[in-house]
């Protein structure tokens, strides 16, 4: 299962990008180049990983290069889904 919708629906919702995210790829970049990402939208986007797809992601996996682009996004939640 590639998870790359789940992750930019996510995305989407919790920065209420208004459907932007669908048109992002695997190299757009997220932290630091997407106004609406800061420190807060982040712990609601794990959260909200976490229940969306039933993972869960511990803190010492959380880092800045995790959010550096989508697919470094969608990396770590394939990792977690195992």
């Amino acid at each position: 299962m590639d998870p790359t919708p789940d992750v930019l629906r996510t995305l989407d919702d919790v920065l209420s990008l208004g459907g932007r995210a669908m048109a992002f790829t695997r190299d757009t970049p997220l932290l630091g180049a997407v106004p609406e990402l800061d420190s807060m939208a982040v712990v609601t986007l794990i959260t909200s990983l976490e229940e969306r797809l039933g993972i869960t992601i511990d803190d010492d996996e959380i880092d800045g290069a995790s959010f550096g682009t989508v697919g470094s996004l969608v990396d770590l939640v394939v990792a977690k889904l195992g």
